[in-house]
């Protein structure tokens, strides 16, 4: 037999005490019957060049002038600045300890400067609801808390956002950073899991990268990495969308998945 799990890094976490549940010590035994394969998303749901969820279409070759419009669109249907040069940050994620919130609510007013906006869609934990509900109601113009899970809602902010914050204490996976890459908008995460494995973090002396990561839980390590995007986004606008252009050359299509998991049960019956 063999076991497979949805990322090569969460598949040494669970060899670990802290990430192992207990199963840590039986999972660190069978370390060589083990894999990670990491998670597809459908690319025809996904796809921003066709996706009648979102307010302008475009692609790879488009999103230069077209992905800003979507931008627009949303801060008008949501009530925020309307500015095309701010800096909008989104979150889809179920709102529990997982996801790292906490950081989010320790360093929230320093993120959302004059140049900065933050929306974010997901429900959970009563009191990480009424957080985003607070500094949306203090800060209305910058913030939007949508306490709901809307499809509709979610595809308009992948296409509007310019980065994707994930700053999860744990995550085997993670599908909201391949999405984002889809759409062009630029994930920052925390190293854990399928997250560690799915973005480079961007390198300005080598031009190399699809998104920006930081390795620790603390939410002043997280601000900085968020300030640094910010000052590539606005200074460095050239390398920004270069950055986009690697992540939207990616594909997390469920094809290469399920070739990894043939070659998984293929090799389990001999052939």
């Amino acid at each position: 037999d063999y076991i497979t799990t949805v990322s090569d890094t969460y598949a040494n976490e669970i060899q670990t005490p802290y990430y192992g549940e207990g199963l840590d010590g039986l999972l660190s035994a069978r370390h060589y019957d083990m894999q990670g394969i990491v998670n597809g998303i459908d690319y025809d749901i996904y796809d921003p060049a066709t996706d009648p969820k979102i307010f302008v279409n475009y692609d790879g070759e488009t999103f230069r002038r077209k992905k800003s419009q979507n931008k627009v669109k949303l801060q008008e249907m949501l009530g925020l600045t309307v500015d095309k040069k701010k800096y909008m940050i989104g979150l889809i994620s179920r709102l529990t300890d997982q996801k790292g919130l906490d950081l989010i609510d320790f360093v929230i007013e320093r993120i959302i400067d004059d140049y900065t906006q933050l929306v974010v869609i997901g429900t959970g934990e009563e009191r990480y609801e009424n957080m985003f509900r607070y500094f949306a109601w203090k800060h209305g113009d910058k913030i939007s808390a949508n306490i709901c899970y809307n499809d509709d809602l979610a595809h308009k902010l992948y296409a509007a956002a310019d980065a994707f914050l994930m700053p999860s204490a744990f995550e085997p996976c993670g599908l909201t950073q391949l999405i984002s890459f889809r759409y062009g908008t630029v994930p920052i995460v925390r190293e854990t899991g399928g997250l560690k494995d799915t973005v480079q973090a961007y390198n300005e002396y080598e031009h190399t990268g699809d998104g920006f990561s930081f390795a620790n839980y603390n939410g002043e390590e997280m601000l900085s990495v968020i300030n640094y995007s910010k000052k590539v986004f606005y200074e460095d606008k050239k390398n920004w969308n270069k950055i986009i252009d690697r992540g939207m050359a990616k594909d997390f299509s469920w094809k290469n998945s399920a070739k990894r998991y043939e070659d998984v049960y293929n090799y389990l019956i001999g052939v």
